[in-house]
């Protein structure tokens, strides 16, 4: 079963079963500027899980495009992918537990035709704080789960919550059997041997965990789940690896068709970095030094360098995309409509990266006449990394240049600044990309609906083609880009905070209302990426300054927000600037 015949026929079923289907939300979040990409099915749902009313209803389904950034070093093995796709199914306050599980198992059984056989469940087996989900063990026993296949685990493997307070639950989570043998005889889904995959997590948010660590029931419990398409692709087609299904297939033969030497995990690094690349571009992102910016550079240059190693002529680049977006045309028919951008935008970045490595050469080159005039013979670890920190210098890159020379290299020491290096970005990336549940407060919520307010008050100052282009918030500041050709003079920004510093004082109501998209657009409404909203769409007003699409959460009156102050303007990328404000409360 192809994966497009997955996706139709899971947004069917569910649509069949009284959700309805809502699109895709961008890669770059909308609604939840805490984090870098949208991660999970459930992110752009934020707000509707924490309470806000859906304009179409209290069941919905979608296919969720994600990035998750954690493991791009991992991209290469059989598994890892940077880029993939959510098919997920919520209850906003309506069905829980017996209806959630019955779904899942029928479209398992029924609509993807597994054998109840291959099919194993785990769910929470309590502990001091909630209790042992004798519910959803007997919800599977009664849809059908074979006695034996259900395991009771802890909070470390079924459990949800997005924080160390906040909305969680336990969850169940389904998983096949690939048919390999066991790994002893007592194997099971929470073994790593690869006899079970994971396929499918419904989490069931009915508790809330206080800052003192107590659990209480949600006045609104919730329905979240996510299945992974490209993993249940390669499953039912019986592949060993996603790369063998359709989704790259057509890449990988290119790639064996161009390349000179042959090696498998950078033919899958080039794969899986393009697809997201491609992916992240289409969806308004552009390479540069930092956040988002700085992971799709670092994507393309990692492709750059697996292509020079398989050495790939660099100008079949061009090919590559081609090839790509006549693959993926039919899952993201998008690709077509921004085929010249990404092409410019890679192939741009490419010609950048080329320039690195040769400036990164020309150090190498200096650093080894170093050592031989004060009589080394070895390139320390610690040059090795700088080469690759500052320059972007590929470490295996500058080991065979040393070669060449007859020179060595203290590659342990590289290897144990590179995981200094990891753990650093690693622990950055999950606080970066934390987001969701944990990070609405009320801190956050006051920075969010000032965004309106600076949006507003820069199309006064600036002009109204101004527009936002990404912003970023904590409960400690906010960031804020916006298209503009110059620098803010001293004026405008004291026009902007004074503009913004009004509104809040005149105490302007925020108010909420459903309307067809069209409607809102007819009305004056302002947001990013109208095509990816569903029909029917919220719409915030900030008295009559401001009115935008939006999902929440605002506060109820601008005079909770305390006083506005621009604390910095910069640029950001060309043509775009970014604001850096806080908040002061009590003034």
């Amino acid at each position: 079963m192809k994966a497009i015949e997955i996706r139709n026929k899971y947004l069917k079923f569910f649509e069949n079963h009284g959700h309805k289907i809502i699109p895709s939300s961008p890669l770059i979040p909308e609604n939840d500027p805490s984090v870098l990409f949208n991660t999970a099915g459930m992110q752009p749902l934020v707000p509707y899980l924490l309470g806000e009313k859906h304009p179409l209803g209290t069941r919905l389904t979608d296919y969720q495009k994600c990035v998750r950034t954690n493991d791009i070093e991992e991209v290469g093995d059989n598994r890892h992918l940077t880029y993939f796709e959510m098919l997920g199914n919520w209850s906003l306050g309506d069905y829980f537990k017996e209806e959630s599980i019955q779904m899942s198992f029928d479209f398992l059984t029924k609509e993807l035709q597994i054998p109840v056989e291959k099919l194993s469940v785990t769910v929470f087996a309590g502990d001091k704080d909630c209790p042992r989900d004798e519910i959803a063990a007997g919800c599977w026993k009664k849809a059908g789960i074979l006695d034996g296949h259900i395991y009771y685990y802890g909070k470390d493997d079924n459990w949800w919550i997005a924080g160390d307070e906040g909305p969680c639950g336990p969850d169940t989570e389904m998983f096949y059997d690939t048919g390999k043998p066991a790994c002893s005889p007592n194997c099971q889904p929470s073994c790593d041997c690869g006899k079970y995959v994971e396929i499918w997590n419904n989490v069931f948010m009915e508790y809330y965990k206080t800052k003192e660590g107590k659990y209480t029931k949600l006045s609104q419990q919730n329905v979240d789940t996510g299945l992974g398409l490209e993993r249940m692709t390669m499953l039912l087609q019986g592949k060993e690896t996603p790369f063998d299904t359709e989704i790259f297939k057509l890449v990988m033969d290119k790639l064996v068709e161009l390349q000179k030497v042959d090696i498998i995990e950078s033919r899958r690094i080039i794969a899986e970095h393009l697809r997201s690349s491609m992916m992240i571009i289409c969806d308004g992102g552009k390479p540069s030094n930092v956040d988002r910016g700085y992971i799709l550079r670092r994507l393309i240059r990692r492709m750059v360098r697996h292509m020079n190693k398989l050495q790939i002529d660099l100008n079949e680049i061009s090919t590559l995309i081609d090839v790509n977006i006549e693959n993926l045309k039919e899952l993201y028919p998008e690709l077509e409509n921004n085929r010249d951008n990404i092409k410019n935008t890679i192939i741009e970045e490419k010609d950048k990266f080329v320039k690195t490595l040769e400036h990164g050469e020309k150090e190498f080159k200096k650093e080894m006449s170093k050592a031989k005039e004060q009589g080394k013979n070895i390139i320390n670890g610690e040059i090795v990394f700088r080469l690759y920190d500052t320059y972007g210098f590929p470490p295996e890159v500058t080991k065979e240049l040393a070669e060449e020379n007859e020179i060595s290299v203290d590659m342990n020491k590289f290897q144990d600044l590179f995981k200094m290096h990891q753990e650093k970005s690693r622990a950055g990336s999950e606080q970066k990309f934390k987001g969701g549940l944990a990070e609405q407060n009320e801190e956050t919520t006051a920075y969010h609906t000032a965004t309106h307010l600076l949006n507003a008050a820069l199309k006064i100052v600036l002009g109204p083609e101004t527009h936002q282009r990404g912003s970023n918030i904590t409960a400690e500041r906010m960031r804020f880009d916006f298209n503009c050709d110059h620098k803010m003079t001293d004026e405008e920004k004291k026009q902007t905070e004074d503009l913004v510093n009004k509104w809040i004082q005149e105490g302007l109501d925020v108010t909420v209302e459903e309307m067809k998209k069209e409607e809102a657009v007819k009305s004056g409404a302002e947001c990013m990426f109208i095509e990816k909203y569903p029909d029917v769409v919220t719409v915030y007003s900030i008295g009559t300054v401001s009115k935008e699409l939006c999902g929440g959460p605002h506060v109820k009156n601008t005079k909770e927000l305390g006083k506005f102050k621009i604390s910095k303007e910069e640029a950001s990328s060309a043509g775009i600037r970014r604001i850096k404000a806080i908040l002061e409360k009590g003034i």
